[in-house]
């Protein structure tokens, strides 16, 4: 054991030893790091060994940025709702009592206003017209008639005044007084025929008139024996069944979208019902439909529900051909549009109320408070405190600091690298 410690010993002695004397006699042949330790007051004699054997310095790290470039912003508001009739007639029967004997109108029908949509059973008002008919017939015969006496009684009062003013002329030296009180009686007679004439000629004219508003009547209820559409219009709903009694007190026969115009009624909460204006454009989708529907705010509702603190947009569709009525629906609302700065959105920090982000500068990493806008896919509108051009850390910058050295390459490159 002894013996092998002066061994170890003699060998140190020997290479400490060997290293003075290269420090002394060839210093350039010793490694950098030896070379500073046991004779740094001869590192200026080496100055090529120095130079190349010296380490070089790491790289700054690379880092991705794109840069903020100038474009469109299009600021949308997404919408949802229910697709539902801007005006919807309800067609109904207006007489009672009658059966429905054709239908000329189904759902999914465009109609033209006073098109025929269905019929009712008219017999029982044919017969009753064919009764008027003979009670008119009745009261024109009576009217004649009623002339024809009047026509009588007028030559009768007149024979009878003349033949009483003869009488009178006479005197009683030459006719009884008994006769000429005959006389006076047949003309008081005539005039009472005459009088009676008259009245039974008014009775007729009368009796005609009730007999035209009675027809009148009939053919107002004939005419309702065709149910038509008040409008023109979109039949979205049909309840009329062949056979059925109908009644004017109940059930909508057929329901019709006025013009064919369909709306989406959404839901918006009341802080937003401010940012929307009549005639805004909106993009919609309709449920089962690939291609979006064009369409604009035709209508802002100026109630909030309580409950629900929402209030009733209303948006025009400008395509309603694959739309149905109670479909869901949703789309986004243009609120404006306006230039501005884009930036990856990626690269916005969010710290409560306040948003930065990094932007590199001369190799160096900047940090920039910023006011977001509007976000578009994977750009964000920044609205102050970055220019167009700057090159903005896109990825990373949880790892980076103000100050920080670093390499700027382009998103795209450092992503295939």
């Amino acid at each position: 054991m002894r013996r092998s410690l002066l061994v170890i010993a003699a060998v140190a002695l020997l290479a400490l030893g060997g290293l003075w004397a290269a420090s002394a006699f060839a210093p350039c042949a010793l490694p950098p790091a030896l070379l500073a330790k046991f004779a740094p007051n001869k590192m200026a004699s080496c100055p090529a060994q120095t130079a190349a054997e010296q380490p070089a310095a790491p790289p700054p790290p690379a880092v991705s940025v794109a840069p903020a470039e100038r474009r469109e912003f299009v600021d949308r508001l997404f919408v949802s709702g229910t697709l539902v009739a801007r005006d919807e007639a309800m067609v109904g029967a207006r007489i009672d009592g009658l059966s429905i004997v054709e239908l000329d109108a189904e759902d999914g029908d465009w109609v033209k206003a006073g098109q025929v949509l269905a019929r009712l059973d008219r017999t029982q008002l044919d017969a009753l017209l064919a009764q008027n008919d003979a009670a008119i017939k009745r009261a024109d015969a009576a009217i004649e008639q009623s002339r024809s006496t009047i026509a009588q009684a007028e030559a009768q009062q007149k024979w009878a005044s003349d033949d009483f003013g003869r009488a009178q002329k006479l005197g009683g030296g030459v006719m009884s007084v008994s006769t000429i009180e005959q006389r006076e009686t047949a003309l008081k007679t005539a005039q009472a025929q005459l009088a009676a004439a008259n009245n039974a000629l008014s009775v007729a004219e009368a009796d005609r008139k009730s007999r035209d508003a009675e027809r009148q009547e009939l053919q107002v209820r004939l005419d309702r024996t065709e149910i038509k559409a008040p409008v023109a219009g979109l039949v979205t709903h049909r309840s009329a069944r062949l056979g059925a009694v109908v009644s004017g007190s109940g059930e909508a026969l057929f329901r019709i979208i006025v013009d064919g115009a369909i709306d989406l009624e959404a839901d918006a909460p009341e802080q937003s019902l401010v940012r929307f204006a009549v005639g805004m454009p909106a993009t919609l989708r309709l449920p089962g439909v690939g291609d979006p529907v064009e369409g604009r705010v035709r209508l802002i509702s100026e109630e909030v529900d309580k409950a629900s603190r929402t209030g009733k947009v209303r948006i025009a569709l400008g395509d309603v051909s694959h739309a149905r009525i109670g479909a869901f629906a949703s789309g986004e609302v243009e609120l404006a549009r306006r230039d501005g700065v884009g930036a990856p959105a990626s690269a916005l920090r969010r710290d409560g109320d306040a948003a930065r982000l990094y932007v590199v500068r001369d190799g160096r990493v900047e940090e920039r408070r910023v006011t977001p806008g509007v976000v578009e896919g994977d750009t964000v509108e920044i609205r102050d405190g970055v220019a167009a051009g700057e090159s903005v850390v896109a990825r990373a910058a949880a790892f980076l600091r103000p100050g920080d050295r670093v390499r700027a390459m382009p998103e795209a490159t450092a992503a295939g690298g």
